[in-house]
């Protein structure tokens, strides 16, 4: 692949997309519809899955620029930030070797418990939690799912013990079946459950109510007396390319992508994930990952992950 020559106008080729994770997962499935809306605006665009570490591998992989880097991006997520976390010895610099285009879409996780918990809200729950042990489930250590627990069990000061499984294959039938106590999982895979009554919601786990379960509480609005005040986390999915990515791409890259998601055809794909799009641009993204580094880090030393 040849890079941008003096004069030449981006893109002068094809745009690869690299995923950081396998095939079929809730980041694959975005990049495939990114994907497929971004080369109507700028050109063919080719879809690569680069799994492994945590994302680490496919962002190593950019950060060593060269040859191609100039069309060359990656589908950056909260692994982005907390496999930089959990891998200190990185050969990267997760903020300052990138150019953060756009965060394109932020989920929701969700605070469940299964149908037959005997815990109606987050504070009866943590009532519990103070008194006793209960556990959380995650599908894999380093996931947003088991950082998103770590920190609650952090700010609340309880004994949660985590129960990590291989992939939510495995750990939501173990939520429904009620050999683990909670979770908080990606909105997308317990949403049918929340909605037959398998499993119930006890709070969002964003800033704000979600539109997909708008009697839901956010953790801010009912866990501040147990430290949850400034309780945050979501699986966002943004946009990053090379540092020495051109200019000029990133204007015209964040144009097309602020026409896509502001599409119909953009705005209907959301509701399958209980997803809204992304806010964050630029200098803004970037802060905000950094923002994110700063924090999972933090928790990733509490609880004693870092490898």
């Amino acid at each position: 692949m040849t890079g941008v020559a003096h004069g030449e106008e981006w893109p002068s080729d094809n745009i690869r997309l690299v995923v950081p994770y396998s095939a079929g997962g809730t980041t694959d499935l975005l990049s495939r519809k990114v994907a497929d809306l971004l080369q109507k605006e700028l050109t063919t665009v080719v879809v690569e899955n680069r799994p492994g570490a945590g994302s680490t591998v496919a962002t190593a992989q950019l950060a060593r620029g060269g040859r191609g880097s100039d069309h060359m991006l990656v589908m950056a997520s909260p692994g982005h930030t907390i496999g930089a976390s959990i891998y200190p010895n990185l050969r990267y610099d997760p903020v300052e070797d990138f150019v953060f285009i756009r965060n394109v879409i932020d989920i929701p996780n969700v605070m469940v418990v299964p149908a037959s918990s005997p815990y109606n809200s987050v504070e009866e729950f943590v009532a519990a939690a103070r008194e006793g042990q209960l556990s959380f489930s995650s599908p894999g250590i380093g996931s947003s799912i088991h950082m998103s627990g770590e920190l609650f069990k952090n700010l609340t000061q309880t004994n949660l013990i985590h129960v990590p499984f291989r992939g939510s294959g495995e750990a939501l039938p173990a939520l429904l079946a009620g050999d683990v106590d909670v979770a908080f999982e990606n909105m997308p895979t317990v949403y049918p459950h929340i909605q037959s009554g398998k499993l119930k919601a006890l709070a969002v786990t964003t800033a704000e109510r979600s539109e997909f379960l708008p009697e839901v509480p956010a953790l801010q609005e009912v866990g501040a007396e147990f430290g949850l005040g400034d309780y945050v986390t979501s699986a966002w999915f943004g946009l990053i390319a090379h540092k020495s990515f051109p200019e000029e791409a990133q204007a015209k890259l964040g144009a097309a992508l602020e026409k896509i998601v502001e599409s119909k055809n953009f705005k209907s794909f959301l509701p399958q994930f209980g997803a809204v799009a992304g806010k964050e641009v630029g200098d803004e993204f970037r802060a905000f990952v950094a923002d994110e580094l700063e924090k999972w880090a933090e928790v990733a030393e509490q609880a004693n992950l870092k490898r």
